[in-house]
């Protein structure tokens, strides 16, 4: 039997708790879906129970108010437990199915632990990228629930916390202009009220601090960072560092 799916997703960014992907990546994703792409959004968790927070459907219209600011066409939220987050064959599994369902070319998971932070942080590393490998396995459909066998072609990292200005070892790093949607970014955050009450507003201050900071080292308004899993290379060495050809050269 054959089944229905849904329009494909170009890119699935996962976090371990709704909050997470608008703090590190929102002007990112913004970014995508301007550019016409469809992005979607996966928590592992819902993020409850935590403090400040009334319960988790509070906590779930945050999120889904969030991701109507930064205009995803797909938010999920798995069945998974915080506080208790842990890398488990059946949370690999979980995710894998989303990656099978939407067939995203590209995923964005988190890329280290945070320290003196929710270690669910790091255990989501390890979820995403086996749930990347378990995607395109074939042989395992009873595992799947029947769902087709899925390639994501690429997977980045982004970093979380504000604490560590370590880069982790990887094959490249880069910094994505998010200057046209840094304000969105930030109004994405504010729908999580619960979390962040006037009393957290230095959050606002550092979010934005860090991330004028990232794009000024590119010559951009503002920056997010992202870290490549492959060793980056491109076809096009002038395009790629956005020189334009020369008036009156024919390109070869």
């Amino acid at each position: 039997m054959s089944i229905e799916l849904p329009e494909p997703l170009d890119v699935i960014a996962v976090g371990a708790h709704p909050d997470d992907l608008e703090i590190a990546v929102g002007g990112t994703l913004a970014r995508l879906v301007q550019q016409g792409y469809r992005v979607g959004m996966v928590d592992l968790t819902d993020g409850e129970p935590t403090p400040g927070s009334p319960g988790p459907e509070v906590r779930l219209a945050e999120a889904g108010e969030a991701a109507r600011i930064l205009g995803v066409a797909v938010r999920k939220t798995l069945d998974l437990p915080n506080r208790r987050l842990f890398d488990t064959f059946e949370a690999r599994v979980a995710l894998a199915k989303i990656f099978r369902l939407y067939r995203p070319k590209l995923v964005l998971g988190i890329a280290q632990k945070t320290p003196l932070a929710s270690p669910d942080h790091e255990v989501a590393v390890h979820i995403t990228d086996a749930a990347v490998f378990y995607s395109r396995l074939s042989k395992w459909e009873t595992q799947f629930d029947g769902l087709p066998v899925h390639t994501v072609s690429k997977q980045l990292w982004y970093p979380l916390g504000f604490g560590n200005l370590q880069i982790p070892p990887v094959a490249g790093h880069f910094v994505v202009d998010i200057s046209e949607t840094l304000s969105i970014k930030l109004e994405s955050i504010r729908a999580y009220k619960t979390q962040f009450p006037p009393t957290k507003e230095r959050l606002f201050r550092t979010v934005e601090g860090q991330n004028r900071y990232l794009g000024g080292c590119a010559g951009f308004d503002a920056g997010e960072l992202l870290y490549a899993s492959t060793t980056l290379g491109t076809g096009d060495l002038m395009g790629w560092m956005g020189l334009e050809l020369a008036q009156g050269k024919s390109q070869k």
